[in-house]
This record gives C-alpha cells, structure tokens and sequence, in this order.
C-alpha cells in the first residue's frame, strides 16, 4: 500500500491539466502500489520513513524556524534577496509541519487516521514544497547571475514591491496547479485507510504525467541553474574586480549558485531520476527490489531539501550572520534586563545613554 508519497509530481505545472483530475491526484507521490501488506518494502518504510521524517521535522522547523524569525526581526532593512530566501523559509516550515503526521502514518502500518481532509492537504503540501523550492532556488540564482553582470546593482535596486510580485505569482501558479491534488483523498480498503495511493492500471497515462513533469518541473530549472554557474564563472574570469567589496560581492553570488547546485544534485536529482527509472521498469508482481527501496530513500533526500535551504540563507543571505548576531544580542540583552534588580537595571540605563 503506498501512499503517493513526495508531492512529486511536484512541478506538474502542465500536466495536470492536460490529463483528467484523478490521474493528477494519483500522480502527487508517484510510487507504484503493491497489494500486499506483507510485502517487504512496506516493512522497510515502516522503520525508515518515520525516523528520517522525524528528524527532517525537528531540524527543518529550528532552522527555518530561526530563519524566519530573524528575516522578521530584520525585514525593513533587508534587500529583495532575502526576500527570495524568506519565502522559501515559510514554504520549508508549511511542509516540515506536516512531516509528524506521515511519520505516524508509516508507524501505524499505512493505515490514515486523521480524516480525509487532513490526507488530502498532505499530498498538496509535498507538491507545492517541492516545486517551490525548485523554482524559489532557480529564480534566486538567476537574480545573483543579473547582479553579476550589471555589478551586483540589481539586488539593490529591485524593489520589494517588484520581489513579492514575482513571488506571489510563482506561489499563485503552483497553488493553482496542485489544486486538483484536492479532490481525492483517503480510501477504505479491507479496513484499512490508505492515503492517495497510485492506481497502477493508469501507470501508463502517468509515464506521460511523469516524463512532462520531469522535464517542465526539474530539468528545465536544473539547466538553467547550471548554465547560470558556468556563466557567473565565465564573468569571474575574465573581469578584474579592483573594490574588495565588488570581490566579496560576486563570490557571494558564485556561493548562492554552488549551493542551489548542491541541494539539487543531493535532494532533487536522485529522486527525480530514480523515480522515472522505478516507473519505467516497474512489474506489479514486485516486491521492494532494489530499485522501489532506492526510490523510498531518494524521497526522502528529496524531503530533506528543507534541512538545506538554511545553509544558503547563512553563506549566502544579504547579511544574515550579521543580523543573526544582532537577534541573538538583543534578545540576550532584553532578558538581562528583565532579570536584574532594581538598581542595576537603572545602571545599566544610565552606562547606556552615556
């Protein structure tokens, strides 16, 4: 019994109007059902998901947790790319949130507990993370790619007006496509609810969905991050920066590129490949070879993505390590305060106007 998982068919953009709505709905977790509950790969999901979930839960909702707060704490003096960066944060903490209730999900043998509605949110949060953060990544490079070209002015003088435009459109546009996820969710069978798993007998129908999906949602993003990386180091080469600001400046946007590159050669790649591969080869007399265990556990790499994003917002974040500290110091500051008695507060007021 599989539950669909990975909102996979993530980026199905065209897709999932070009094909009837239940065949969208069966592809948001593209991963071929099996009909026995004794199958061996249901026995390995039942101890791998629930711990690497859990873990992507707690480490994803602190560090994009912090993240968040502080982009907050910050936001009247930020620019337009931490902008970027802090919709992937709410899209990174609107995903982890959910990750406890597929964790008790595998826990309880793929048997669905929380209502129909609850499953149906479920395989629409993993669509909308994934492909968010695809394209929040491929736009973010291709902003810092500009800003290499035209001396890093575009970052500055991009509006935040211009900014949440772009990514309102970007969310509206995956929202919208994900919406048929919607309409089907949680099924009884032999007293068991499942959770929007694959039809196989539409296996076909979904190659198409799948191989659109790979191109539209993935390859096209990931060669466009790729020719952005070559072109920012073709520029690097070639022109002398004299201003160690200028230097700094560009390394920072060579930095946000290299570790897009790296998130989606870890999270996104493996899984999108492997996946095609289970998909394409699939036999519904299998039983977790090695191939369907290889695409639970890029799945969940894909999943991990939300763990990633926090590392670009501190190597790469206009001055967020600054404003990192500047957080941390206030709030030390306000509780050393709250907690000093009365003539040492109005001490540490005197010493501080002096």
């Amino acid at each position: 019994m599989h539950r669909k998982e990975k909102g996979n068919v993530q980026n199905n953009f065209l897709c999932l109007f070009l094909f009837n709505p239940s065949l969208a709905n069966s592809i948001s977790e593209m991963e071929p059902n099996n009909s026995s509950k004794n199958c061996m790969i249901e026995s390995f999901k039942k101890e791998f998901y629930p711990i690497v979930y859990l873990t992507i839960f707690v480490w994803g909702a602190l560090r994009n947790g912090l993240s968040f707060y502080v982009f907050l704490q910050t936001y009247e003096k930020s620019t337009s790319a931490n902008v970027f960066m802090l919709n992937l944060a709410i899209s990174d903490l609107l995903f982890t949130s959910t990750l406890p209730f597929r964790a008790h999900y595998y826990l309880n043998s793929s048997n669905w507990i929380f209502g129909d509605l609850a499953c149906r949110i479920m395989s629409y949060s993993l669509y909308v993370n994934m492909c968010t953060s695809i394209y929040f990544l491929t736009v973010l490079s291709v902003v810092h790619f500009l800003a290499t070209i035209h001396h890093l002015q575009l970052l500055h003088d991009t509006s935040f007006r211009s900014a949440w435009t772009l990514y309102g459109i970007i969310w509206i546009f995956i929202m919208a496509s994900a919406a048929m996820l919607l309409k089907s969710g949680s099924e009884l069978k032999n007293n068991i609810t499942t959770c929007l798993e694959l039809d196989s007998q539409k296996l076909g129908k979904l190659l198409i969905m799948n191989h659109i999906a790979l191109v539209v949602g993935f390859l096209l993003p990931f060669f466009t991050l790729s020719i952005c990386y070559l072109l920012v180091i073709r520029v690097l080469l070639k022109v002398e920066i004299p201003e160690s600001n200028l230097r700094a400046s560009h390394r920072k946007a060579l930095t946000t590129i290299i570790i897009a590159l790296i998130i989606f050669l870890l999270c996104f790649l493996p899984y999108h490949t492997l996946r095609t591969l289970h998909l394409i080869t699939w036999n519904k007399d299998s039983c977790g070879d090695g191939l369907h265990k290889a695409v639970v556990i890029t799945l969940a790499m894909a999943a991990a993505n939300s763990c990633f994003n926090p590392f670009l917002y501190y190597f790469a974040g206009e001055n967020f390590k600054d404003k990192l500290r500047a957080v941390f110091t206030k709030d030390h500051l306000q509780k050393a305060k709250t907690k000093c008695s009365f003539p040492i507060c109005v001490w540490l007021k005197t010493e501080t106007r002096q």
